[in-house]
């Protein structure tokens, strides 16, 4: 009798799976650390990039963008998760060719992020609610604060890029009083020149600390007019355990400036 399970991933595709996953890659360093903290020993393969939970025993499998299709089907994986974002179409497509099970996920809010583990993990991979994922859920129930601040928050230098509304991390933001700019800019990840960003009448500069390393002496002198806040990329960018303490660092770091 065939007792393969058929779910559905963030992204509609269809993803046949074992009765009970044993072995999971990541191409998703915010899932692995999800994973990896949930059940201890089911991820057998990451990225170079996956850098949380710290000491991870995992065969690395090249980068988000460039994944050794071979090193991952050799590890024999039940699933192999991924992001419509941080992963490129052509390498899941190639897994998928290779006969393995890809579930993508699909980021633009947290309701999505909380939702979309929650099918990840419990529904899919068959783990009990995690506590670091009821934390989260809890750590966020607050409303946003007003009146809201206007801030510009580069991601990238050499082109300046910023982030855009439909962005995980702006919603982040928004739910801890800020709105970004430009607010006319359609693009998740306008690039503007430094003239046009200065042109934007921010009230606030935010630097986080990836992709681009922003510090307190790269990015602030090419704002000398703004105040600045450094921010933790991982607590703004990531959507797993360091959810939970998010709000409390990101917060934080926005006291500072």
């Amino acid at each position: 009798m065939d007792t393969t399970r058929q779910l559905t991933d963030d992204e509609g595709n269809p993803v046949r799976l074992p009765p009970a996953v044993r072995r999971v890659v990541s191409l998703v360093p915010s899932l692995t650390e999800a994973v990896a903290v949930t059940a201890p020993g089911l991820l057998v393969g990451a990225t170079d990039w996956c850098t949380h939970p710290a000491g991870l025993d995992a065969v690395r499998i090249g980068g988000t963008k460039n994944p050794a299709v071979e090193a991952v089907r050799s590890l024999a994986p039940d699933l192999v998760i991924a992001n419509e974002e941080e992963n490129r179409a052509p390498d899941l497509a190639a897994l998928r060719a290779a006969g393995l099970p890809v579930w993508t996920t699909r980021i633009r809010d947290l309701d999505q992020a909380l939702d979309s583990l929650r099918r990840l993990l419990v529904d899919a991979i068959q783990l009990p609610c995690p506590e670091w994922l009821v934390a989260a859920r809890r750590a966020w129930s607050f409303p946003p604060p007003t009146p809201a601040v206007r801030a510009i928050a580069p991601i990238w230098r050499r082109p300046w890029m910023v982030l855009g509304h439909d962005t995980f991390a702006a919603d982040l933001l928004r739910r801890l009083g800020i709105t970004l700019l430009p607010a006319d800019r359609p693009d998740r990840y306008p690039r503007l020149t430094l003239p046009e960003l200065h042109a934007l009448e921010a009230e606030l500069l935010l630097l986080p600390d990836e992709p681009y390393r922003f510090t307190a002496t790269d990015g602030p002198e090419a704002f000398p007019a703004l105040p600045h806040a450094l921010l933790s990329g991982r607590h703004l960018t990531w959507y797993g355990p360091s959810l939970a303490e998010a709000p409390a660092v990101l917060g934080a770091g926005l006291r500072t400036r």
